[in-house]
């Protein structure tokens, strides 16, 4: 990690410190209803308040596309990050540049938070404009990158102002890089992957770059049975995306010519009906009738998926193995999770998972908590398993 330039070496005391977070939080009704990416940032801005820091949030929400959207404003998330901080001072501006800003920024303490408004009301954002970066430059002395999430796009202020101010990593950038590294760069081996999800097409870089560097990568999910239909198994009505057969094909040709085992399911739990209670059975993976779905792995992949665990280091999980949203459809994940959680506790197996519909999924089997490091990250989690280089974490790299 020597890199990049840690927020623990920077003298922060009575300096504005401009803090990149990702607060693209739910909200229902003008209400935060998952209050987890502000849990996970509130260390990096205790840290810079404990230390006399003027703490200047910055984060985006929604796709208002450069205008001013009454529905998208930050402020409740504002008002949300005052309750956590709880007698921390936390003010917000309207707007994220100009006059008010600049008056706001004026009027801060040290050890106080100033929160800005939705950074994509202004299209130069987005487009990484060079005068929306001077604009955000004027409100600050330093610069934190606490956005992992938002670092696979080059917009003002993941790539902009990290060149223009001096630039730290904050601590969950810090801890993000860390593990995906751990995973990508030296695992300890052997080192498996999972890979689920409905579609191959949304995944074909992933699964390129990760059966060329693993010892196994398992595969459920809708993405199975792209590969099943590509071995000549007849999936019935299940998900299945016939034209990427030969993709399949040629990512099962490169994952043997460089020596990894692609694991599909050998059996499944099938249903005609995709709904809550539908009336479901468990059948060997090419004995799946013509008017039913493979929705889950069956007992015996999960046998098998979880004994091969035992013999793992480092696992990688990105996607559930089923539709786990569904009862009694996310047995499989849920049995794999608490599996590769009980390896972990017992200090056998490093396990680092990302991805919305994984994370939802670990927390659905109640084992988040388990994994050695589980990652909000989504698009930029992906693209970092494809092996592209982040815009916003180079710009950390070229500053320092």
């Amino acid at each position: 990690m020597g890199a990049f330039r840690s927020i623990e070496n920077a003298d922060v005391g009575g300096k504005r410190v401009l803090v990149r977070v990702d607060l693209n939080v739910p909200m229902r009704d003008g209400v935060v209803t998952d209050t987890t990416r502000i849990a996970r940032v509130l260390p990096t801005i205790r840290a810079l308040i404990n230390r006399d820091a003027k703490v200047i949030i910055l984060s985006h929400f929604g796709r208002p596309k450069g205008k001013r959207v009454a529905d998208m404003s930050l402020r409740p998330v504002a008002d949300e990050m005052g309750k956590a901080l709880g007698d921390v001072p936390v003010h917000f501006a309207e707007d994220c540049i100009g006059a008010e800003a600049q008056e706001a920024v004026l009027a801060l303490g040290t050890g106080e938070v100033l929160f800005l408004e939705n950074l994509r009301f202004h299209a130069g954002e987005e487009a990484n404009d060079s005068a929306f970066v001077s604009a955000l430059v004027q409100l600050g002395d330093l610069y934190v990158n606490e956005a992992f999430s938002c670092s696979h796009r080059a917009h003002a202020s993941t790539d902009g102002l990290a060149r223009a101010l001096p630039a730290y990593a904050g601590q969950l950038m810090l801890a993000e890089i860390e593990a995906l590294t751990r995973v990508l760069g030296a695992p300890e081996r052997p080192l498996a992957g999972v890979v689920g999800g409905a579609k191959v097409s949304t995944k074909i870089s992933v699964l390129d770059n990760l059966v060329r560097k693993f010892d196994a990568v398992i595969i459920g999910g809708g993405m199975a049975n792209t590969f099943l239909h590509a071995q000549g198994i007849d999936v019935g009505k299940s998900l299945c995306e016939p034209d990427l057969a030969d993709t399949a094909r040629a990512i099962m040709g490169v994952a043997e010519g460089a020596g990894c085992e692609v694991v599909l399911p050998v059996d499944a739990i099938v249903a005609e009906k995709f709904e809550a209670g539908a009336p479901a059975g468990t059948c060997a993976i090419d004995k799946i009738p013509a008017d039913a779905m493979m929705l889950d792995v069956g007992p015996e992949s999960v046998q098998q998926l979880t004994a091969r665990l035992e013999s793992c280091r480092t696992l990688l999980w990105n996607g559930p193995l089923g539709a786990f949203e569904v009862d009694p459809f996310g047995e499989g994940t849920f049995a794999l999770a608490r599996e590769a959680a009980r390896l972990t506790k017992e200090g056998t197996l490093v396990t680092v998972a990302g991805g919305g519909d994984t994370v939802a999924a670990l927390n659905a089997a109640g084992v988040t908590d388990d994994f050695s490091y589980v990652s909000t990250a989504g698009g930029a989690f992906l693209e970092w398993l494809e092996g592209k280089e982040l815009p916003g974490v180079a710009a950390l790299k070229a500053t320092s």
